[in-house]
């Protein structure tokens, strides 16, 4: 294998690589490309000798074009790679065939990902999307974290105090979590009084889906009672046991939850004979705008795709940053939020086959992966979703 940089190479370089057959890596620009390959083709390569350039290879930015000596310049204008202001990045051009289209199909595991390079806009905090963003990674995208929502104490403390305390005293025979911020602010409380998870015994615990009980899991308590189906309110009530005087000695259940929680669960709870302390445990309050730079790249189409993860996070991206580009793709985890996107003028292109964040994510890769095999197979060059918008190749930056 020889190296030759394109950008010092002489004659007689360019002679002596032409004259062997032997696989050769060219370091050189995007736009001179076609000439080092007319270098190579005047020195003695045959035309349809494999070529294989990459740009700003091993990052997601990452692209790839197969073509011969002969071909790479009618590729670029097809793919209307040039002109482009782009044209001074470095690139490695392989020629040989070590370079053969089979054997980069063969070995290409990253740049074929189903959501290679996408930057992916995840309206939750760090701490919310670690997970989700850590997903996302592992199916080559880009994950952009934004809170749209920020959570604050109640207004009124006493009530969260009292029922922390019937707690202690044995008031209650459930408690039922719906949030991994409801666990959070009971946590945040029994710190606050010297308690600890030893607290919850002889009570049975609830939580409305995995996250929120890995989150008790996290704090000590293992639930006693998780969704077997859907991971939502509906979900939970159909696996509650409903109040039986014989087995229940307490008929009475906590419920620490959001201040603009439906009221699914408690309607549900109090007709399957349990009385309901409904409290609000915190307040969800619009978060503060993020920086300028992001709301551009929403407004103007600089993210390939957005997750909403409930109809508060489509209200509240909205009103801090602005809506969505209409490249972006919009991806809802359920039919209500999905119908608040379209009521905002979004259109929804994913839908989450359960209310799973980590569903919704897998239901994106699906859709980034149907989206690639289309354009291979109708011979369209593989692009982003923000690429498509007018202007995307000259304001991209490296």
């Amino acid at each position: 294998m020889r190296f030759v940089d394109a950008r010092t190479a002489d004659e007689r370089c360019w002679t002596e690589v032409g004259a062997s057959d032997g696989t050769v890596v060219v370091s050189t620009t995007l736009d001179a490309v076609a000439a080092a390959a007319g270098e190579l083709v005047a020195a003695g390569r045959k035309p349809d000798t494999p070529l294989t350039v990459t740009v700003a290879g091993t990052t997601t930015r990452q692209r790839t074009w197969n073509a011969t000596l002969g071909t790479i310049a009618q590729v670029f204008k097809q793919g209307k790679v040039l002109p482009s202001p782009e044209g001074h990045r470095p690139v490695i051009a392989v020629v040989g065939e070590r370079s053969a289209p089979a054997q980069r199909d063969r070995l290409s595991w990253f740049e074929s990902k189903p959501l290679f390079g996408w930057r992916v806009l995840v309206p939750r905090t760090k701490e919310q999307a670690a997970s989700l963003s850590d997903q996302l990674r592992s199916y080559g995208a880009v994950p952009h974290e934004v809170p749209t929502i920020a959570v604050e104490p109640p207004r009124t403390p006493q009530q969260m105090e009292r029922a922390v305390k019937g707690l202690v005293t044995g008031r209650y025979e459930w408690i039922a979590f719906t949030s991994v911020n409801a666990v959070k602010a009971v946590r945040e409380k029994f710190e606050e009084y010297g308690l600890d998870a030893r607290a919850f015994a002889g009570i049975k615990v609830a939580a409305v889906g995995e996250q929120t009980a890995a989150a008790l899991v996290d704090f000590g308590v293992k639930p006693d009672l998780v969704p077997s189906g859907e991971q939502s309110a509906a979900g939970l009530l159909e696996d509650w046991p409903p109040y039986d005087p014989v087995f229940d000695p307490i008929d009475r259940v906590f419920l620490p939850r959001a201040d603009i929680a439906t009221e699914t669960l408690v309607a549900g709870l109090i007709e399957l004979g349990w009385e309901v302390d409904d409290v609000t445990a915190y307040r969800t309050v619009r978060a503060s705008p993020p920086p300028a730079d992001t709301r551009e790249a929403i407004k103007g189409g600089g993210f390939d795709a957005v997750l909403f993860t409930s109809s508060s996070t489509v209200r509240n991206l909205v009103g801090i940053a602005g809506k969505p580009h209409n490249v972006t793709v919009i991806a809802c985890i359920g039919p209500a939020t999905a119908k608040t996107a379209e009521e905002h003028g979004l259109r929804v292109d994913v839908l989450s086959p359960e209310p799973s964040v980590h569903k919704l994510a897998e239901a994106l890769a699906d859709f980034g992966t149907r989206r690639r095999e289309s354009a291979l197979e109708a011979g369209d060059p593989v692009t982003r979703p923000s690429e498509r918008r007018p202007g995307a190749r000259r304001r991209r930056t490296t």
